[in-house]
Parts: C-alpha cells; sequence; structure tokens
C-alpha cells in the first residue's frame, strides 16, 4: 500500500511515516525542507521524499503526487512560535485539506482514497452533538478569537464533515483527536472513543506522539479497524493518563 504523509518532518509525522514502514507501507513524504529528516529515510527504498511547499504545488503537481497512493494522511500544524501561531498561512491545515482532496477527485481512483486528518480534541464533533461545559465554551470562543491554528484545526474538520461527507465515491475519512501530545519513545497502550471522556481544557489526558502514528497507521493498514472508525472524529488517549 503506498500512503502520501503531509507534514511528515514534525513531531508527529515523523512518528508516523515510521509506523507506516514497520507496517510495510510505501510512504511518499512531502516537506519544505529535507534537512532534518532522518537518514534512514533518504536511504530507504521505501521513502520518497518530496521537496516542496503544499500551499505552492500546482494543481497539476498536487494530482501526480496523489496520483497512485492508496491513502493520504496529515500531521500538518503550525509551529509554536509567533510567526508560526499568528503568521500566514493561517489556514494551513484546512487549504492542504481542501488542495489534497480536490486532486483526489481530479484523478477520480477506481475505489476510495483513505484521508486521515490529525485534528484535536479541543474540536467538537458537531455531528455528535458533543456535551462541553459552559466554562469549556468560553474558552473555546476565546480560542477562536486568540489562537488562529484553533480555527484552522475546526475547519479542516469541518470540510471533511460537511462537504466530502459519508458516501463520497473518491474519498473516505477519518479525523484523529489526540489529546495533550507528549513524546515517549515506545508504542503503548492506548484507548479510542466516539468523542472525548474528559474535559480537554479542563481536565486533558495524555495522548503519546507515536500511539497517534501507531492508531493513524493502523487506520490505514486495517480494513476493519477503518469501517469501525470510517466518518468519524475518534478520540485517542493513552491508557496510563486515564487511571
Amino acid at each position: 500500500m503506498k500512503v502520501l504523509v503531509v507534514g511528515a518532518s514534525g513531531s508527529t509525522g515523523n512518528q508516523l511515516v515510521n509506523q507506516l514502514l514497520i507496517q510495510g507501507n510505501d510512504v511518499k513524504v512531502i516537506v519544505r525542507s529535507s534537512q532534518n529528516l532522518s537518514e534512514s529515510w533518504k536511504d530507504n527504498d521505501k521513502v520518497q521524499i518530496i521537496t516542496a511547499s503544499i500551499l505552492e504545488l500546482s494543481e497539476e503537481e498536487m494530482c501526480k503526487h496523489v496520483s497512485g497512493c492508496d491513502s493520504v494522511a496529515s500531521c500538518l500544524g503550525h509551529n509554536l512560535t509567533w510567526k508560526g501561531v499568528y503568521g500566514q498561512p493561517r489556514k494551513l491545515v484546512t487549504d492542504a485539506t481542501q488542495r489534497l482532496c480536490s486532486a483526489i477527485k481530479t484523478n477520480s481512483p477506481n475505489h476510495p482514497v483513505k484521508y486521515v486528518l490529525m485534528n484535536t480534541s479541543g474540536n467538537q464533533n458537531r455531528d455528535l452533538n458533543e456535551p462541553i461545559s459552559f466554562a469549556q465554551k468560553c474558552v473555546i470562543a476565546l480560542l477562536r478569537l486568540l489562537l488562529p491554528p484553533h480555527v484552522d484545526n475546526e475547519k479542516a474538520a469541518d470540510f471533511l464533515r460537511t462537504q466530502i461527507r459519508q458516501n463520497n465515491k473518491f474519498i473516505e475519512w477519518v479525523a484523529v483527536r489526540p489529546d495533550n501530545l507528549i513524546d515517549e519513545e515506545e508504542v503503548t497502550n492506548y484507548e479510542t472513543y466516539p468523542s472525548p471522556i474528559r474535559s480537554a481544557i479542563f481536565n486533558a489526558g495524555k495522548t503519546s506522539r507515536i500511539n497517534v502514528g501507531h492508531f493513524m497507521a493502523s487506520l490505514i493498514n486495517d480494513n476493519d479497524l477503518w469501517k469501525t472508525w470510517k466518518g468519524q472524529m475518534p478520540v485517542i488517549y493513552n491508557t496510563s493518563s486515564l487511571v
């Protein structure tokens, strides 16, 4: 299976690519710079590195990179710097999702392409009317005003929910919502739920980036797991953080 990964140079994207390779996939990555990528990727025949800015690719180039891929995974995010949070592009995740999905549809693949988006537990799945406290609603409202990356994450998931929807002929999707991200060396036990089981603002759990990578790779490779979560926004927690 061939998988296109965007955001592969980030902390979670790096873990996703490693997990995809462990699970036997051929991987294409689109990165702005290959300088900080693992040397093991550069010497691996199963990894194709494309050096480009995802939003500066032409429609023709985007279609070419997506062509032949069974799945597309996005771990794109904003750098936690002033420029990364408040500078351009403010809709990096949303615009990339829209352009990648447009390229998939233009290619008219013979079978639906899986699109896996890394999102956040702070974003509600409005298909499920997820309940949150008044205090959390107030904090989320402030985040929408003060933190453009939060709005970007919301709009990217909303695009999949409202534009791609559940019965698209060319695209199936899952938006993975980790809670508070941490670094760990190995895959550990984790649990997934249709909706948050704790407050993402006032009682956040923890999710290791390697577990997010493992879950996203497993969605791509395990068709039964995919059928369980297709068209949904599962929340993932490390089991140890729920004790």
